[in-house]
C-alpha cells in the first residue's frame, strides 16, 4: 500500500512537471509569435502611451491604442494579416493654449499578404496596403484627411532572437481641403529577445518623416514583457520607456512611457 501511494505521488509530480514544462514551452512559442507582426495569431493589444513636451505650452498626451490583429487564411500557402490601430486619446495644450480634448483619433488599417512558411534563409515578410481613416472626434485629434499607401514588413527569427523592420508610406487623397496634406513615411526597425520562460526584451524606433513639413519624429522604445496564462487565457503584460531622439517643432519631447496588455487567442 505504501509503495503504491509513493508510486502514485511520483507519477502525479511527473505529470505536473511535464504539464508545467509544456505550458512554459507554449508560452515561449506564443511570446515569439507576438514579436512577429505577421504571425498567424489572433491578438488584441491595449497599448497605453504617455508623451509630453508638446509645443510652447509643453502639453501632454495619453493615448490608448486598441490594436486587434486578425489573420485570414487564403489557402495552404498564404495568409492575409489584418492589423488595426484605433487610438483613444486625452490631451492637454498640445497646440499652445489649446485646452483639453478627449476622444477617438484617426484609425490606421493595414493588410499584409504573407506566406505561411518562412522563405529562403528563414526570411518572413508581408506586403500590402495601408489606409488612414479620418475618424477623429475633434479637429485636434484628426488630420481630417483620407490617406492610403503601401506597407511592408521583413524579419527573421533565429533561436530566441527576432529582428527586422516594418514600414509604410501614406499620402492623403481626400478630405478637408483646408487641412495640411498627409505625406508621411513610417519606419520601425525592431529587435527582441525572448527567454525560455517567456520574458521578452524589445528595442525599437517608431520613426516617422513628414515630407510636407520636412520634419523627423524618432521615439526610441525600450520595453520588457512577460507572457502569462490566467485561467487558460494567454496574456502578455508589457511596460517600458521611450526617448525622443528627434521631434517635430510642435511634437513631443524628452521621455515618455508605455504599458500594454495583450490578449492572445491561439488556434
Amino acid at each position: 500500500m505504501g509503495r503504491s501511494l509513493i508510486k502514485q505521488a511520483l507519477l502525479a509530480v511527473t505529470l505536473l512537471c511535464s504539464a508545467g514544462s509544456y505550458a512554459t514551452a507554449q508560452n515561449d512559442d506564443l511570446a515569439k509569435k507576438l514579436s512577429n507582426p505577421v504571425a498567424a495569431l489572433i491578438s488584441i493589444p491595449f497599448q497605453w502611451n504617455y508623451d509630453q513636451g508638446y509645443g510652447p505650452s509643453k502639453g501632454s498626451k495619453m493615448t490608448l491604442n486598441i490594436q486587434p490583429v486578425i489573420p485570414i487564411t487564403l489557402n495552404e500557402h498564404w495568409n492575409v494579416i489584418s492589423r488595426t490601430i484605433a487610438p483613444v486619446a486625452w490631451q492637454n495644450d498640445i497646440a499652445g493654449n489649446s485646452g483639453t480634448q478627449f476622444g477617438l483619433g484617426d484609425i490606421t488599417q493595414s493588410l499584409f499578404l504573407s506566406p505561411q512558411q518562412p522563405g529562403f534563409g528563414g526570411l518572413i515578410w508581408g506586403l500590402g496596403p495601408v489606409l488612414l481613416v479620418p475618424t477623429g472626434t475633434d479637429s485636434l485629434l484628426s488630420s481630417k484627411k483620407w490617406g492610403a499607401g503601401p506597407t511592408g514588413v521583413v524579419l527573421r527569427q533565429q533561436g530566441q532572437w527576432t529582428y527586422g523592420a516594418l514600414a509604410n508610406h501614406v499620402w492623403s487623397f481626400a478630405g478637408d481641403e483646408a487641412r495640411k496634406d498627409v505625406n508621411s513615411t513610417y519606419i520601425q526597425p525592431f529587435l527582441s529577445y525572448t527567454t525560455k520562460d517567456a520574458w521578452t526584451f524589445t528595442l525599437n524606433a517608431e520613426s516617422s518623416y513628414d515630407w510636407t513639413s520636412d520634419e523627423w519624429s524618432v521615439p526610441i522604445n525600450a520595453m520588457v514583457s512577460k507572457l502569462v496564462t490566467v485561467d487558460k487565457q494567454p496574456i502578455s503584460l508589457q511596460a517600458g520607456v521611450r526617448y525622443y531622439a528627434a521631434s517635430a517643432d510642435n511634437g513631443p519631447d524628452g521621455f515618455g512611457a508605455r504599458a500594454a496588455v495583450t490578449f492572445l487567442f491561439p488556434k
